[in-house]
């Protein structure tokens, strides 16, 4: 059986394994959850909200595809299976059914925030094991930086 290897060695391999699962897991659930607000927004301000997260929801999934990707180029194989998205996932989740435009507000900037604080963390940590890894990790913290601050706006 073929394997992808990697120009990494051994311990670099792991940090940026390590970095890129945690990554995609956030990503995956962040698309989902604000999916899911984006389903039960309701509120004086739905509409606006409503196509704000649909771009959040696209901006993940692009960004989840693009860690995916640079795992698997890197040797790493990412798992976004839901049932390892249930069991390792550290992003604060939303209350089912309807939710008020000024709850989806509140609960997009938490979690938006939580995984920003995570990705941070990520950059720092594949600084000196794969500097090209950090570039992708600044780029998608950079985004979700932004949507984090449109978000929290509206408060």
């Amino acid at each position: 059986m073929s394997a992808i290897t990697s120009p990494l060695n051994p311990e670099d391999k792991k940090v940026i394994a390590t970095a890129l699962q945690g990554a995609l897991v956030d990503l995956l659930d962040l698309s989902l959850l604000t999916k899911q607000a984006h389903w039960n927004v309701i509120g004086h301000n739905f509409r606006s909200l409503h196509l704000q997260l649909d771009k959040i929801v696209s901006a993940a999934r692009k960004h989840a595809d693009t860690v995916a990707e640079r795992a698997v180029a890197m040797g790493c194989n990412p798992d976004g299976r839901g049932s390892t998205l249930a069991k390792s996932t550290e992003v604060p989740q939303l209350e089912p059914g309807y939710l008020n435009d000024g709850k989806v507000v509140a609960a997009m900037t938490d979690i938006l925030g939580s995984i920003t604080r995570r990705m941070r963390e990520r950059v720092m940590a594949t600084e000196k094991a794969d500097p090209m890894t950090q570039d992708v990790l600044i780029e998608i913290t950079q985004d979700l930086e932004k949507y984090h601050w449109m978000i929290e706006a509206q408060r």
